[in-house]
């Protein structure tokens, strides 16, 4: 698996259970608005990931981005209740826009809005489980996002990569895919730095921190680099492998699995894989 492309397209490949999180860089216009032609498009590729027999779950963020969508006049109001009030109307939206795209295929969708205290509480997280498999295994695909109207930092996730990482975990997933707006790790920040390269396999997370400049997040999302080399490193401690890949790019997903698209592969770690492997 020395080849990038052949490892992420094996990978993809031998995945059953994938989740997909999608940042709110990738799911908004320039405007700040919700991305129509990306999540027709997206649900497209993961229509054809489940006729192979494959179970999805999205992550998504863009509560606020729906929020613009249907109330542009709030887009100035910083007041920490009016943002929650934008995301409460925004997630209507948001959740109605991907319901409308899944069900040109006839798939249905089901929607769990969470915060860091349903993960922490383990009733709360067995019934967060025990849902997702009864979504899934019944074809219906679940789409999750943080509860943003209610969460206050001492509940909050804080990012959707994390948030994406966790339900990973919860489910038992084979892989993690990561879409944001850049094609993978790069070296530096492509879009200031020219000669920034990407990396096209992680074996290590704290190894790739000492080898790359990492920049400060950009203006819809809340995270940045780093809390997805968070979720991948959380995932690979479970033998979880994560691709981090720009989620723009039209038939991405296709894309990746037929080796034409470039990306980032946080490879699983060898020692929780030998335990897993070892238990069966």
């Amino acid at each position: 698996m020395a080849d990038n492309s052949i490892s992420i397209q094996e990978t993809i490949a031998s995945s059953r259970k994938i989740v997909i999180k999608i940042g709110s860089n990738t799911l908004a216009k320039a405007d700040g608005t919700i991305n129509h032609a990306f999540l027709k498009n997206l649900s497209a590729s993961c229509a054809e990931l489940i006729k192979q027999g494959k179970q999805i779950v999205i992550v998504s963020s863009g509560a606020q981005v729906g929020g613009l969508s249907t109330i542009s006049g709030w887009a100035r109001r910083k007041d920490i209740h009016y943002r929650q009030a934008l995301c409460a109307i925004g997630q209507v939206e948001l959740i109605d826009s991907w319901r409308k795209v899944f069900n040109e295929y006839g798939i249905h969708i089901g929607q769990l809005l969470l915060t860091r205290d349903d993960f922490e509480n383990d009733h709360r997280s067995l019934n967060i489980r025990n849902t997702l498999f009864t979504l899934v295994d019944e074809g219906v695909v679940p789409v999750i996002n943080e509860n943003d109207s209610v969460s206050i930092d001492e509940f909050s996730i804080g990012d959707n990569d994390n948030l994406s990482a966790q339900t990973a975990i919860l489910w038992s997933a084979d892989l993690l895919i990561l879409f944001s707006d850049i094609d993978g790790v790069y070296t530096d920040n492509p879009k200031t730095n020219p000669k920034a390269q990407i990396v096209p396999v992680v074996h290590s997370v704290d190894e790739l921190r000492k080898q790359i400049t990492i920049g400060s997040t950009n203006s819809f999302g809340t995270g940045g680099i780093e809390t997805k080399l968070q979720a991948a490193e959380k995932a690979a401690g479970y033998g979880i492998p994560t691709i981090l890949a720009n989620g723009g790019k039209t038939d991405i997903i296709t894309h990746l699995a037929d080796g034409s698209e470039k990306a980032t592969l946080f490879l699983a770690d060898e020692d929780c894989l030998r335990r897993v492997l070892g238990s069966k």
